[in-house]
């Protein structure tokens, strides 16, 4: 079994997102292809990705609201 040692705990993890990125890229350029093919999928995509933004903010605004004790205020 290989040592564990400061030097690996440190530089694996920062390989980590170069090696998923053309794992990324092939997903959005195949999600591209499908789009072009069919503009119903195009929408939905659309739609999916305009939902995540709105579910990120959302989430954000409630921790903001929770650390300005803003919660329960009406």
């Amino acid at each position: 079994m290989a040592e564990i040692t400061n030097e690996l705990l440190i530089e694996v993890p920062k390989s980590i997102p170069r090696d998923a990125a053309p794992g990324r890229r092939a997903m959005k350029a195949r999600e591209e292809v499908i789009a072009r093919c069919d503009p119903r999928q195009a929408v939905g995509q659309d739609m999916n990705t305009i939902y995540g933004m709105h579910a990120g903010r959302d989430a954000r605004l409630a921790r903001i609201e929770r650390r300005l004790g803003l919660v329960g205020i009406h």
